[in-house]
């Protein structure tokens, strides 16, 4: 069992991070190496913290883990030291932990049970750390390897889009015996994993050990191919017995704001794209925030990545703007009551790094030079309602401020699937959400045709992109076969919306 005492005598301790100007001075990720020796037995500490709870709402998906992961199970493995145990169940459940544990914001901590009077609990058990751990320790030992199928089926998957859905897809169904083809229009496999994530969150040497695992276990990657483009859609349905559409919803929101079309006015992805192929090699990036001063407008994770990639490219200052009020430091109970996701400030190790935050403003216009060049913003504060229809107004109601400016980053999210050959070629109509629709069995109006991940829930978590992944290769196993081993985590039907 659990061990009862644990949260009152160990204190909640979270992993350290480098010095700040240490960590903005590379591309390294933020968090301290530390001796394998010494991490397992903090962890070990850390995970006595686990009450084990009668109902642990940690792996509930809908306030908690939505791949279920078993975390009070690997919690006591990790107390008891049998770390290789403890790697076996984490993977049962999530075939991509070291990704989920270095990017996912941890729903489960929220709904952990410590969590609901914090001050004398000391805070929710350190889950995404010991999740964390234990892959990292997994790997370093050498007991992550590739798990072949023991027996094939001739059935042929193509599998679009390499990114978390996709990869997830792909490596359930290449276990259940199936033939793999996965499909990536960049010419470097992970999608926002490789190219959207900056590197100081996830070194892109994490992602590649977990590609050399599905190479060998029989997963085939095709790069630089557009599928709908560059193998035609009829190709496509000639060949594979069935496809998953794991496509991202990389469609970025815009603005009308008037100076919109100046020189130096961007979409996020704009920014953080060059910045990762920096990263792996080729070449400087053309947006590049050196000397610069950076006004990134929107308060979310996408932002924040803005924020600490332009630090360590030397801006020379960085404001973040948000047009809602500043979320609270503790949870409202009235507003976000335990075990939901609390609405509550978050600061990132991006923000520790530096910039200041602005809420409740908006960019009222752009303001250029005489060689069509952004020099300044001009910003109002601003009150946000919501009509009869529930749409947001924005409504200034300040005076208008200018903020000297000449690289803004919009970070104000996605409006779903992008517009390409392949989702029209396939007779597929997008939601008023730009997603991509499916039924229970998560098959889209063109038969054969799957979909999963941000592309049918809109722009969303890691975890999900994982566990939407993983339940699509199961329909998509069923489909095929008439029956499926894998397991089923969610329906589409039990799934919240995506907040774009």
């Amino acid at each position: 069992m659990a061990d009862p005492q644990g949260f009152l005598q160990v204190p909640k301790i979270e992993a350290a991070k480098r010095p700040v100007d240490e960590r903005v001075g590379d591309w390294r990720e933020v968090y301290e190496s530390q001796d394998p020796h010494e991490r397992a037995a903090e962890v070990s500490q850390q995970a006595r913290r686990c009450m084990d709870c009668g109902i642990p709402f940690c792996h509930s998906g809908t306030a908690g883990c939505p791949l279920g992961n078993l975390i009070p199970e690997w919690n006591d493995l990790v107390r008891r030291g049998r770390w290789d145990a403890a790697s076996d169940r984490l993977h049962a459940t999530n075939n991509f932990p070291e990704f989920t544990g270095r990017l996912c914001p941890a729903p489960c901590e929220a709904a952990c049970v410590l969590s609901i009077s914090e001050p004398q609990t000391g805070g929710s058990v350190t889950i995404k750390r010991i999740e964390q751990s234990i892959a990292d320790q997994a790997w370093m030992d050498g007991t992550v390897e590739p798990q072949p199928p023991a027996i094939t089926t001739g059935k042929n998957v193509a599998v679009v889009g390499s990114g978390p859905a996709g990869l997830a897809a792909a490596q359930q169904l290449t276990r259940a015996g199936h033939h793999v083809t996965v499909y990536e229009r960049d010419d470097r496999l992970g999608g926002l994993l490789r190219y959207g994530i900056p590197e100081y969150k996830l070194e892109k040497a994490t992602l590649n050990q977990r590609l050399a695992q599905m190479r060998a276990e029989g997963t085939r990657f095709v790069t630089d191919c557009e599928v709908g483009v560059d193998l035609s859609v009829e190709e496509l349905r000639d060949r594979f017995d069935a496809v998953v559409l794991a496509v991202g919803a990389l469609r970025g929101r815009d603005t009308d704001v008037e100076g919109r079309h100046l020189g130096g006015v961007h979409l996020a992805m704009e920014h953080l794209v060059p910045a990762n192929r920096e990263c792996e090699g080729d070449g400087p990036s053309p947006i590049s925030a050196a000397g610069r001063h950076v006004v990134i407008i929107g308060g979310g994770d996408t932002g924040a990545d803005c924020l600490g990639t332009a630090h360590r490219q030397g801006a020379a200052s960085v404001t973040q703007l948000d047009y809602n009020p500043e979320p609270p430091e503790a949870r409202d109970d009235s507003r976000s009551p335990w075990p939901t996701w609390p609405m509550v400030l978050r600061t990132s190790p991006a923000h520790a790094e530096g910039g200041s935050r602005r809420y409740e403003v908006a960019v009222q216009r752009f303001v250029g030079d005489d060689n069509g060049n952004l020099r300044a913003i001009e910003i109002a504060e601003v009150k946000v309602t919501r009509d009869a229809d529930g749409r947001r107004e924005i409504t200034p109601v300040g005076e208008v401020l200018s903020l000297p400016c000449d690289l803004a980053l919009l970070a104000i999210g996605f409006e779903g699937v992008e517009e390409m050959a392949l989702v029209d070629g396939l007779g597929l109509q997008r939601n008023r959400r730009g997603a991509l629709p499916c039924g229970s069995d998560w098959q889209t109006t063109a038969p054969g045709v799957f979909v999963c991940g941000d592309a049918h829930r809109g722009a969303s978590l890691v975890v999900w992109a994982i566990a939407e992944g993983r339940a699509a290769a199961h329909a998509v196993d069923v489909f095929l076969m008439g029956e499926s081993d894998l397991p089923e985590p969610v329906r589409p039907s039990a799934l919240p919306l995506a907040v774009v």
